[in-house]
């Protein structure tokens, strides 16, 4: 008798809430840092992780952080 395969059990992600979502000028201002700079480091040599909607960026805070933990930003 066969059996049924094994299915892969999701990982869970933690739950973003509305604030965790940035526009450029946000993030530069909780960074307290230039919205150029904010643009610059989005085509770094190590990008600064980004969410492409259309035309617009946006940043997700929980990545920004992990990305400034890595010695990245």
């Amino acid at each position: 008798m066969a059996t049924a395969p094994k299915l892969a059990v999701p990982i869970s992600q933690p739950r973003l809430e509305p604030g965790d979502i940035l526009t450029p000028e946000e993030l530069a201002q909780r960074l307290k840092v230039r919205v150029r700079w904010v643009y610059e480091a989005v085509h770094g040599r190590n990008p600064l992780p980004c969410l492409h909607c259309g035309r617009y960026l946006r940043f997700s805070w929980p990545d920004v952080v992990a990305w400034m933990r890595t010695g990245r930003g």
